[in-house]
């Protein structure tokens, strides 16, 4: 089991912005942020649900190859609604809502690239 995982990006402020907007419909909150004061050389924000960041970003050199990581959604409505939020705070489309049965029967998802070109999914496993 993964209890954290997170990523580097090249502007802070507008990938925080970014993350805070997209995964909202999936739940995920701003839960904690650290300033470079503090860590001494850069800084981190850490989102999640139920007061446990386990997604977060670091200013830093952006990771290469760029990362992949799926964030679960409870019902294909909120795919949707990560997907449209994301692109309204300037995410790039990189697979709309919709099923893949290449995964399996109900895998529903979809995908954008972040600020950086991250490609970040929401993805339902549920019949709808």
């Amino acid at each position: 089991m993964i209890d954290h995982t997170g990523i580097s990006v090249s502007n802070f402020e507008k990938s925080k912005e970014f993350y805070t907007t997209a995964l909202l419909p999936l739940g995920y909150q701003l839960l904690k942020e650290v300033d470079a004061s503090i860590t001494g050389s850069f800084s981190l924000a850490g989102f999640g649900v139920d007061g446990k960041p386990d997604f977060w970003i670091t200013q830093g050199n952006v990771n290469v190859p760029r990362i992949h990581i799926a964030f679960r959604a409870k019902t294909r409505n909120q795919v949707h609604l990560f997907y449209e939020a994301a692109l309204k705070v300037g995410g790039q489309d990189n697979g709309t809502p919709g099923l893949r049965l290449h995964y399996h029967p109900n895998y529903y998802g979809a995908f954008v690239l972040d600020p950086d070109g991250h490609n970040i999914e929401a993805v339902c496993h549920t019949p709808e």
